[in-house]
Formats: C-alpha cells, sequence, structure tokens
C-alpha cells in the first residue's frame, strides 16, 4: 500500500476506527466484492454485519444507539469501504447518510422509537427518493406530490422517483414530496397501500449496489410518518447535503487509493523493453501525477469533513471536496487503466470496475455542473 500522509486534526479515536475498519474490510469486504458487482447484486448480509460494528450510526449519538462520532468518522467509513468495493460502498452511504443521517435529525422521537432499531442493526434497509424521471439537480422542479386525504389525517402521494438506490431491497424510504407546493419530507414503509417499486435498473458501475424506480399510486402515508414540518423538506434536505457529498467525496478518495496501490505494484513487478516499467518516464508521470492528486484530495476532503456536522455549514466546502475528488478519481483511475494496459481493460487487477465506478460520484449527488455553480454563487455573493 503506497505511503499516506496523515491529514491533520485526526484523533486516536479516529485513527482507531480507520484500523477497525480496514481490518473488516479486509476480512469481509474484499473476499466478496467482485462476485456482487459481477452479479449485480447489494449484499445486505454484510450491511448487517456493518450494522453489528456499530458503524450505520457512526453520526448518531450514543444515546439514540449510535456511536456518536463526527463527519471525520463519517469520511474514513466511506474511504474504507470504497477501496475495496465502492458499490456497496454506495449501498451503505445510501443507507447511513441518505436515510439514518436525514432522518435522524429531522424525527420526533416516537419516530426515532419505532425506526431507529431496525435500520441502525441493518436488518432493515434504507433510502431516500428525491431525483425524477422529468428532473434530476432541478429539486424545486419535482413533480411528486401530497395531499391530505378527504377521509382523515393521512397524507396521499402520488408520482415516481427514479435512480434510487437501495431501491429494490429498502423496507423504508425517505421522500421527498411537493405539498401544496411545498417540499415536504414523508417516511414511506414498503408495505404502505399504493406504493411499489420497480426493477432494478441495468448500468455502468456500481454494480455491487441497486437502483429502481419508486412508484407511487394514491399511496397512503399516516400522519405521524410527516418528517419534520410541512413545507420543511428543503431544510432537511439542505442539512444532510452537506456530509452526503463529503462521504461521496470521501468515496472517490478510496477508489483513487486503490488505483494507485494497483498501478505500483504492477509497475514494480512489469518489465518492459529490459527494465521495469516504473523506470518508463510516461509510467513515472501517471504515477506521480496520481499520487499528487490522491494526497491533495485526501488534504482537501478531511480539512473539510472536521467543519461539517449537524449545526455546522460548510457548502462550499463540502461543493469544492466533491468536485475535485469526483475529477480526480476518475483521472487515477483511468492513469491505472492506461499503466497496466491490457491487464487493466480486463477484469483481474478490477482498476476497470474503478474506472467504471467512478464516474458516478460525477453524477450523483450532485454533478459537477451544479457544484460549479454553487461555488461560483456563493464566491460572487454581495
Amino acid at each position: 500500500m503506497v505511503a499516506r500522509v496523515v491529514p491533520a486534526g485526526l484523533t486516536d479515536e479516529h485513527e482507531l476506527l480507520r484500523k477497525t475498519v480496514r481490518q473488516f474490510v479486509q476480512a469481509r469486504v474484499e473476499p466478496q466484492a467482485m462476485e456482487h458487482d459481477q452479479a449485480p447484486r447489494f449484499n445486505t448480509q454484510l450491511l448487517a454485519e456493518v450494522g453489528e460494528l456499530g458503524l450505520i450510526g457512526a453520526t448518531i449519538p450514543e444515546a439514540d444507539g449510535g456511536a456518536g462520532l463526527d463527519a471525520t468518522a463519517s469520511v474514513i467509513v466511506h474511504d474504507e469501504l470504497a477501496y475495496s468495493d465502492p458499490g456497496f460502498a454506495l449501498g451503505y452511504l445510501a443507507h447511513a447518510l441518505l436515510f439514518v443521517n436525514n432522518f435522524y435529525w429531522a424525527a420526533t422521537p416516537a419516530q426515532r422509537q419505532r425506526y431507529l432499531p431496525g435500520v441502525l442493526s441493518g436488518a432493515v434497509v434504507g433510502a431516500m427518493g428525491m431525483t425524477e424521471p422529468a428532473v434530476g439537480t432541478d429539486v424545486l422542479g419535482m413533480q411528486t406530490t401530497a395531499r391530505k386525504a378527504g377521509d382523515g389525517d393521512d397524507y396521499v402521494i402520488n408520482g415516481r422517483k427514479t435512480f434510487i438506490t437501495n431501491g429494490p431491497e429498502a423496507g423504508v424510504f425517505l421522500i421527498y414530496a411537493k405539498l401544496a407546493d411545498r417540499i415536504t419530507t414523508f417516511v414511506v414503509e414498503r408495505g404502505f397501500a399504493g406504493f411499489s417499486t420497480g426493477p432494478a435498473i441495468p448500468k455502468l458501475g456500481m454494480r455491487a449496489s441497486t437502483m429502481s424506480e419508486l412508484i407511487f399510486e394514491d399511496c397512503r402515508v399516516p400522519a405521524a410518518n410527516l418528517l419534520g414540518r410541512e413545507g420543511g423538506g428543503i431544510t432537511n434536505m439542505m442539512r444532510n447535503l452537506e456530509i452526503e457529498r463529503i462521504g461521496l467525496a470521501a468515496m472517490s478518495l478510496g477508489m483513487a487509493r486503490r488505483c494507485l496501490d494497483a498501478m505500483v505494484s504492477y509497475a514494480m513487478e512489469r518489465r518492459s523493453f529490459g527494465k521495469p516499467l516504473t523506470e518508463h518516464g510516461q509510467v513515472q508521470r501517471y504515477i506521480g501525477e496520481s499520487y499528487a492528486k490522491v494526497e491533495a484530495m485526501r488534504a482537501l476532503i478531511y480539512n473539510v469533513a472536521a467543519t461539517v456536522g449537524p449545526d455546522a455549514r460548510s457548502r462550499l466546502g463540502t461543493d469544492a471536496a466533491k468536485l475535485f475528488a469526483a475529477t480526480a478519481a476518475k483521472e487515477v483511475a483511468d492513469a491505472a487503466v492506461q499503466v497496466l494496459g491490457g491487464y487493466g481493460y480486463c477484469s483481474e487487477f478490477r482498476v476497470e470496475q474503478f474506472w467504471r465506478d467512478a464516474k458516478l460520484i460525477e453524477i450523483g449527488g450532485g454533478t459537477l455542473e451544479a457544484h460549479q455553480k454553487n461555488i461560483t454563487r456563493d464566491l460572487t455573493q454581495r
């Protein structure tokens, strides 16, 4: 493994967490990674094992069953998981951040008591539904609607969500819909009348996680499943967006680290024209630039993570971290494929998988263009 520069500000607790996660990844995640990428299938049993380690609730207070850790701890988990299995890491992120973290900070004590035990253990898979077939980044343009039922206090949801990670497996969903033209959040269980999911959607990468459409046809949602207040969906969304983005950036770091390690190891062992690949200038360029990108990613991501929390805002920082890391990871993966040549294009060393997987971070959780827009707007505000 290539030597790393240890980010400033990490505590002994953070380093112990990294050691624990890394041991788990080597023992339990790595052996199943290629199988589930090729299947393609999300390993829900492995998610339950992550739950047993207490890692699903990394950002949830100990008093409510979580680990009581910070955003830096979340970054460590996503970084280490993505080094071995980016698809599983994505499914974990959709569960632990898009559902669990998002749900917790908006939920009432009664809602926490009802849903947290199942999702923190991993026995129940969670998902979040925001993206729609006709609108992606344009959240305010969403067309899924909610209304009060005429025969009581329930809500009735109609519409569709698409590209929803964990859609095929999830038992509980955090859903955004427009109630009287105001975005509002609801908790929807798979068994609710009028709710269904479509078949798994085939995709380019991240194949060890699955996604599908969510379909609402006069879906009845009890009033008790309103999350937060009516019209409070944007508040819920924005509170969670930053830890989501820093988690995705951490996944990019994990993927880039794996590709750099593969590149260095291969170049040290392979000979060409009578000398090791490491003595060829072009290979040295790929390795040197990739190492610099990995360390720049690491420094930015961990620096920004220290500023993120449920009561701390760092939109500019998380936009910058994800914007840079997403592109850098794809470039490092591309360099790894090039250095490994035909072996890189085939599946044996898995760098072709990481090349495919890295592209997702340029799209999901905010496109590159959305980050560029946000950064420009924040820097030019008077």
